[in-house]
């Protein structure tokens, strides 16, 4: 449909990413001027654009191929798998690169065991209902000595929690409700929140507790705010995670030289390479 296949039912829990990545296409995307999600990726996979050179690259929740977009600009052959609707966007913004989009769950890829030279996913599985398991089932599409990288929200951070408590009816809301909401509320909220600031003395721990009691993006862009605001509030599921949680799941998965990246919460890991023994 529409020139992505598609391995999923048209309607899913994650149809408010669809909306998001159709209303915010091309937000995110580096530009002449901007480089910032070529810098965040790095930092949350541990990728270079050596390693990535002429590799087969899976994107795991590509959206609307923020990431890919610059794996791509690496010289890496992508293919890109979102749930939601955003890989049609996807697959219009990177339209003449070396980039396949496809909608499939991550729990049954359309892929054979073993297909990829390197794996990534940033900011995706938490919002899976068994971020765990959505890890763990990763391993196996990679080829023997390829890599894994994940980029998770951290458990570590208390501020999440009134956001929490607030998502339990906001993910309820239209996506269309919920944005038109957020429209209101983000831009006075952050105002407030910059005024506060400039206090002296009190005003940055004031500051702190509205953000700590009522959490918006402060990305000093409008658009982008917007954007992440909606992104925290519109999904389904959302869990929080720890180093030590995601270790485990890595090196349950038999994956080794396992390391802490730039970024709380991402890792990356290494699949061994086999070696043939001869037979006696």
């Amino acid at each position: 449909m529409r020139g992505v296949p598609r391995f999923v039912d048209d309607h899913n829990y994650a149809d408010s990413f669809g909306f998001q990545w159709q209303c915010y296409e091309r937000t995110q995307l580096d530009g002449a001027s901007k480089i910032e999600s070529e810098v965040s990726f790095g930092r949350k996979t541990g990728f270079t654009p050596q390693q990535l050179q002429g590799k087969l690259v899976l994107d795991v929740g590509c959206g609307m191929g923020r990431f890919a977009d610059v794996a791509t600009r690496w010289g890496a052959r992508v293919v890109g798998v979102d749930l939601s609707a955003a890989a049609e966007v996807a697959a219009r913004n990177l339209a003449g690169r070396d980039f396949r989009a496809f909608q499939a769950d991550v729990f049954n890829l359309p892929f054979a065991v073993e297909t990829f030279d390197c794996i990534y996913s940033i900011g995706v599985l938490h919002h899976t209902p068994d971020c765990e398991a959505a890890v763990k089932v990763l391993a196996q599409y990679l080829r023997p000595g390829g890599s894994l990288a994940v980029w998770l929200y951290s458990g570590y951070n208390k501020w999440y929690r009134f956001s929490d408590l607030y998502r339990k009816i906001t993910h309820r809301m239209s996506p269309t409700l919920l944005h038109k909401c957020l429209r209101v509320i983000v831009p006075p909220l952050y105002a407030l929140n910059r005024g506060l600031r400039s206090i002296p003395v009190i005003g940055k721990p004031l500051a702190g507790l509205l953000h700590h009691l009522f959490p918006v993006s402060r990305n000093r862009n409008a658009e982008w705010r917007l954007l992440d605001t909606f992104d925290w509030y519109s999904p389904k599921y959302q869990s929080k995670h720890t180093y030590e949680q995601v270790f485990r799941w890595f090196e349950s998965c038999g994956l080794e030289n396992v390391r802490v990246l730039e970024v709380p919460i991402a890792v990356c890991g290494r699949k061994p390479v086999q070696t043939s023994t001869a037979s006696s």
